[in-house]
């Protein structure tokens, strides 16, 4: 028997077991006794020496790039027609500098954007591309509401960033193609879906011309629910968005070779069941790409489930909001770096805010409601002011850049959590967030560790190469 088949059955037998690597790790046994040691050397000969106590050490983060993940497309927020307005109200030497700082790679360099199709409940006006009587032919469609201030502000957004990853939610189809007849609230008629199919294909196109092209859609803004009719909005059942998707858009997608891909469902991570439902129709799964998850009920896990359920279908977080009347409205950056690291380590490839820009009180709305900016910009003075959610942003847009990988990392730590990425260069970046109290953890790389110290409710991002 060999030397090294002798030490592995005295360890088995004493509790401890064996990486493949050949790395020891603890199981049931933990030693409960000092550290016993006889040193032989120049000057000593198999003698003992003071024993060496064992430390625990909760307080370690193992990182392992040879284990990747999800490519993730990057970070951003949406352009909005309310986010836009406020841009507009900028001189355009206030407004370049700070697009500069956005969406430029040498910058913050955001990676996604979203973009509405017609009005949301963050527009001046409720509208759409088809107003008025019913017009199946959409003899009357036009995108010319969106030249004030939405279509300028996607092309400087693309300029800073030719990358940009656009992506486009529909909140309300017409009203004529409603049960209602109205942008607000209601339900989709089923007689219209190849009607609404066109609209959608006929947007991208218009979007195209203007020099806007929309790399995915999603098919409905939040589809199980109508808002309570008090903004732009349209209940989808499930098997009517099934329906539209694998028999409508689908296929005219298809059928006038547009590249755009299509996202389903746009809604929370507690209808993760009906987005495994809707995958399983083969129709869907045909047409899909992937599932867009908004964050306001349910858990971050649910991505995990769906993504074990069907590995080829990518999840993509397109709406987290923050609330102007939220005290911690300004500070919440280690809130919602926990928050993104939840979201990446449950497979999604990018992190979408709502509005980029609202005023310091969350207009313009329809509500009205209570979101905040990510850029809060006075109504008097537009002053523009950094909240807590940018800076956490900040911190991904750096790490999180389009093309980089998540990899692996491990380690339980009270109040603090941490994502790692490894870039298209090859450089690595670490996330750590901490929402306790000051701290120091210690990193593992390898046969490599480093000390780090995290001060009270902190964010942290570590880069090397």
């Amino acid at each position: 028997m060999s030397q090294s088949r002798r030490d592995f059955l005295k360890l088995a037998a004493a509790g401890v077991g064996v990486f493949s690597q050949g790395h020891l790790f603890g199981s049931a046994a933990v030693p409960r006794s000092e550290i016993s040691v006889r040193l032989t050397s120049e000057s000593a000969r198999f003698a003992a020496q003071p024993t060496i106590p064992w430390q625990f050490s909760s307080d370690t983060v193992v990182l392992d790039p040879t284990k990747t993940y999800q490519e993730v497309l990057g970070v951003g927020a949406a352009l909005t027609e309310a986010a836009c307005y406020m841009f507009n109200q900028l001189t355009p030497d206030a407004r370049e500098p700070i697009f500069h700082e956005l969406y430029h790679p040498s910058a913050m360099g955001f990676g996604v954007c979203r973009t509405c199709i017609g009005a949301s409940d963050y527009a001046t006006v409720a509208y759409s591309y088809d107003d008025g009587d019913p017009d199946p032919d959409l003899l009357r469609f036009s995108i010319d509401h969106e030249r004030a201030y939405v279509l300028p502000m996607l092309r400087l957004a693309r300029k800073m960033n030719p990358e940009l990853f656009v992506f486009g939610a529909p909140w309300s189809p017409p009203g004529w193609m409603k049960a209602n007849g109205s942008m607000l609230g209601g339900s989709m008629r089923k007689r219209n879906l190849a009607a609404y199919a066109h609209y959608l294909v006929k947007y991208l196109q218009a979007y195209a011309a203007e020099g806007v092209t929309l790399d995915a859609v999603t098919s409905q803004n939040e589809v199980d629910t109508d808002q309570d009719g008090r903004m732009p909005a349209c209940f989808w059942a499930q098997e009517t968005e099934i329906e539209f998707v694998g028999k409508h858009l689908g296929p005219a997608l298809e059928t006038n070779r547009l590249a755009t891909k299509i996202w389903i469902l746009d809604h929370n991570w507690d209808l993760w069941g009906r987005a495994m439902c809707e995958l399983g129709n083969p129709d869907v799964m045909k047409y899909v790409d992937g599932i867009a998850w908004h964050v306001y009920g349910g858990k971050d896990t649910a991505m995990n489930k769906v993504h074990d359920a069907y590995p080829e279908k990518h999840a993509y977080v397109t709406e987290c909001s923050p609330d102007y009347t939220d005290p911690a409205y300004m500070t919440s950056w280690a809130r919602w770096s926990e928050q993104f690291a939840g979201m990446f380590r449950n497979w999604s490839r990018c992190v979408t805010s709502w509005n980029m820009a609202l005023n310091e009180k969350g207009w313009p709305n329809i509500g009205p409601f209570t979101a905040g900016g990510v850029l809060s910009i006075d109504s008097k003075t537009h002053e523009i002011v950094r909240t807590g959610q940018y800076w956490a942003l900040a911190h991904y847009a750096l790490a999180a850049r389009r093309g980089a990988r998540r990899f692996d990392s491990q380690g339980q730590v009270e109040k603090v959590s941490h994502v790692a990425f490894v870039k298209p260069d090859g450089s690595q970046a670490l996330v750590l967030t901490n929402t306790g109290a000051e701290r120091k953890i210690r990193l593992r790389l390898a046969n490599m560790s480093a000390d780090v110290s995290l001060p009270q409710a902190s964010v942290l991002t570590l880069t090397w190469k």
